[in-house]
């Protein structure tokens, strides 16, 4: 009908990095809903208390390397609901324990469930001088970021969406935005390519690499390299265990792969790049089935170690967890991790 208006012509146009921030973390944001993230996906956290107990054995490397300090820092950043820093707690030893300060870095804040004991401090601020082990599992793809796309003649523009995940192209991109493109994810003159421009990211790993003072901060995330950036991208949704078109609305995850060279990049200090599958198994993780003559022995020990073998090779499986990227800067300490 003449004289009509659309939705889409009345819609509110932001960049994504905009938008997803305030789908993520705003009033009625996803982050914020009563169910946590552990109700629509699943993390390594998630699959098994195996991989708390690594973290915790790093943890114990860490202090090992600092000559056992009075108080060793855990910093768990992105902490969800807390499932990761109170597993590594209950997986350390009591020596180790009795001297650890655990904090858990979320921007939702703390569960209505959230340790009741006082062992873990709650903070939407990564604290500053931490001597210890500050650990980013699956929190740097959450960092929302803009989307570019190149147009009709090649040239990359800031993809605008609309609430209810409609796009469209806005302004070409510019300054830093460019530059962090052009050294990191430069994209050849086809229309319809796109990249994620992982600055935003840059800053938050540097900043919180800063507040280490001495010992480790580990980044893990699905990740891909400046030789293989996928041609369109990687954002997308998660709702109820599974994939969805991403729309800034607050009903689903909204989530991109990191570029964790540009984030090794973004800091000083020197940093090695593992993938979970190597990290782990220099923490004595291996996926391989028990000694079959155990099952006549020790029937029970037997169901006990194929159960944990199970649960160690889907973290470290070749095209699921065990291709996760594991970032890490030593501060004033040897990489734990050397192989």
């Amino acid at each position: 009908m003449a004289g009509e208006v659309s939705a889409v012509e009345t819609a509110s146009w932001d960049g994504w990095r905009v938008a997803a921030e305030r789908a993520l973390y705003g009033p009625e944001g996803f982050y914020r809903r009563p169910e946590g993230p552990a109700g629509h996906f699943r993390t390594s956290v998630h699959a098994s208390a195996l991989y708390a107990r690594c973290v915790a054995a790093l943890l114990c490397r860490v202090d090992e390397a600092l000559g056992r300090p009075r108080t060793l820092d855990f910093v768990d950043v992105g902490a969800g609901r807390g499932e990761l820093v109170t597993g590594v707690l209950a997986a350390l030893p009591y020596d180790v324990a009795s001297r650890t300060r655990a904090w858990a870095v979320e921007l939702a804040g703390p569960p209505p469930e959230a340790d009741a004991d006082g062992r873990v401090t709650w903070t939407t601020e990564t604290p500053h001088g931490v001597r210890g082990l500050l650990f980013a599992n699956e929190w740097l793809d959450n960092v929302p970021l803009d989307v570019v796309e190149t147009d009709a003649d090649g040239v990359p523009r800031g993809v605008l969406v609309a609430p209810d995940g409609t796009e469209r192209l806005g302004p070409p991109v510019s300054g830093a935005d460019a530059a962090w493109l052009a050294r990191w994810w430069p994209l050849d003159a086809v229309e319809g390519l796109r990249a994620e421009i992982g600055l935003p990211r840059d800053r938050a790993w540097a900043s919180a690499v800063s507040r280490v003072e001495r010992g480790l901060a580990v980044a893990v995330d699905y990740a891909h390299a400046a030789d293989s950036r996928p041609p369109f991208g990687t954002l997308t949704g998660f709702r109820a265990g599974r994939e969805v078109v991403p729309v800034p609305d607050g009903t689903c995850d909204i989530t991109a792969h990191v570029a964790l060279d540009a984030c090794a990049g973004a800091v000083s200090a020197p940093a090695a790049l593992h993938t979970q599958r190597a990290a782990l198994r220099a923490l004595g993780v291996s996926g391989a089935r028990p000694p079959l003559a155990l099952a006549s022995t020790d029937p029970r020990a037997y169901v006990r170690a194929l159960a944990a073998g199970g649960e160690a090779a889907e973290l470290t499986a070749r095209g699921g967890l065990g291709d996760f990227g594991w970032l890490v800067h030593p501060a004033g300490i040897p990489d734990p991790l050397a192989l």
